[in-house]
């Protein structure tokens, strides 16, 4: 798929935006529950640290830099873009531990995610259009 996009997410649902939780999200969760095994803890820990060193944390996640965008509600979701296989490859290691734990992980392709807000030659963040598959 030329200039695709991939998006991991869990079956739960964000209680502030009603979409799907990312595997982020999911992965940082059950990193600190206390009855996760040592050895899946870290897993977690040491591939949620990978992703610390490589991958850009955006500074904004909303196209709007109007008065008080800061304060408004997240609209923009993370895409890998499919190029980045290391990336990609490293979040199957957080996808088996997840399923491990009763979590359905899922991946996600579009091609147009949505109004580009960032990029970098990972991943984009995109407020998507009406049609895009947000999971």
């Amino acid at each position: 798929m030329p200039n695709g996009f991939v998006r991991f997410v869990v079956a739960k649902r964000d209680p502030g935006t009603g979409l799907e939780l990312g595997v982020f999200q999911a992965a940082y969760g059950l990193r600190d529950r206390p009855d996760v095994p040592d050895i899946d803890r870290a897993v977690l820990r040491d591939t949620l640290a990978w992703f610390g060193k490589n991958l850009a944390e955006p500074a904004r996640f909303n196209r709007t830099r109007s008065k008080g965008y800061d304060r408004r509600q997240t609209r923009g979701i993370a895409w890998f873009r499919d190029t980045a296989t290391e990336h990609i490859s490293r979040v199957q290691r957080l996808r088996v531990v997840l399923e491990a734990h009763g979590y359905h992980v899922s991946m996600l392709r579009e091609e147009r995610p949505g109004y580009i807000v960032y990029e970098d030659e990972h991943q984009v963040i995109a407020e998507p259009f009406a049609d895009t598959r947000t999971g």
